[in-house]
């Protein structure tokens, strides 16, 4: 089993910055790969930033440039930095985690809002 908790969601204003912390405990050793998805109300889950072990990364389109993923491997944590924040942003934000021979969304921590003003 791994557990992920999240971290660091709040309001911000557009044009601001706010950075995610996700932890991941339990059977660590098992994981490949993590990444963020987010969820606004009415819409589908969808993919902000994956990150591998060896630190590989991709992002979706709408957050390149301003999104940054990165991962300590000693502290089992992914961040997600969000700058120039837009209210398009707002979604609760979950955290994914992909076992080895797994896919992204295997385990799934309890999500984290946030929620950007104009």
């Amino acid at each position: 089993q791994v557990q992920l908790v999240e971290s660091g969601g709040g309001l911000v204003q557009a044009g601001g910055s706010l950075r995610l912390s996700c932890a991941a405990s339990g059977s660590i050793f098992r994981i490949n790969a993590m990444g963020w998805y987010r969820q606004a109300p009415g819409k589908q889950r969808e993919l902000v930033a994956a990150i591998t072990t060896g630190g590989s990364t991709n992002y979706a389109d709408s957050v390149k440039g301003r999104f940054t993923i990165s991962r300590d491997n000693a502290k089992n944590t992914v961040y997600l930095q969000m700058n120039s924040l837009k209210p398009e942003d707002t979604a609760v934000y979950y955290c994914a985690a992909q076992l080895i021979k797994g896919r992204l969304g295997d385990y799934w921590g309890q999500g984290t809002q946030v929620t950007v003003s104009s």
